[in-house]
């Protein structure tokens, strides 16, 4: 790859991805599907033209990943949601990799209105959530739009796992 922020880019998909997959118990100890046709599995999407579709599909959210030192954390958000509508997934995510620590410490980031979409399916309150996933919130001015809250991937793989046991029982 010629592109070296692209390298560095996809390097950082890959490790999303390959988190996820281990933490769900969706591959084995090598790292290879268990099912590998499954719907359940993280995988990097390919990309799809001018309309993009995120960079990772975990059903039934879409990642945008960010390996970049600043951040822009609503633009990115406007961005991922635009991506699920495109690739016809209800939510939307960025995961934005912070510098010196492992994956599963990297940030992930949701509009409010995907974490109250969250919090109903899985029928639990504000408070509870926020203690069950380590959810902190940013509100940034008047303007609701840039407002966000943030768990860490590790925190996030076990929220995916639950919104899809309670998404499975729907």
């Amino acid at each position: 790859m010629s592109n070296p922020n692209k390298a560095k880019g996809t390097a950082w998909e890959s490790r999303v991805r390959d988190m996820l997959n281990r933490r769900l118990g969706l591959v084995d100890v090598a790292g290879k599907f268990l099912h590998p046709g499954s719907g359940e599995n993280v995988r990097r999407a390919a990309q799809e033209g001018s309309r993009d579709v995120g960079d990772i599909h975990c059903y039934p959210f879409i990642l945008e990943c960010k390996d970049v030192k600043s951040a822009a954390v609503p633009t990115w958000l406007r961005q991922a949601v635009t991506e699920a509508e495109n690739a016809g997934f209800p939510l939307a995510a960025v995961v934005h990799k912070r510098r010196g620590v492992a994956a599963c410490d990297a940030r992930v980031h949701f509009t409010v209105s995907t974490w109250t979409a969250i919090r109903n399916l899985l029928g639990t309150p504000v408070d509870d959530a926020a203690g069950l996933y380590g959810a902190t919130y940013t509100a940034r001015g008047v303007d609701t739009g840039r407002w966000y809250v943030t768990v860490s991937l590790g925190d996030f793989a076990d929220l995916l796992a639950d919104v899809r046991g309670a998404h499975a029982v729907r």
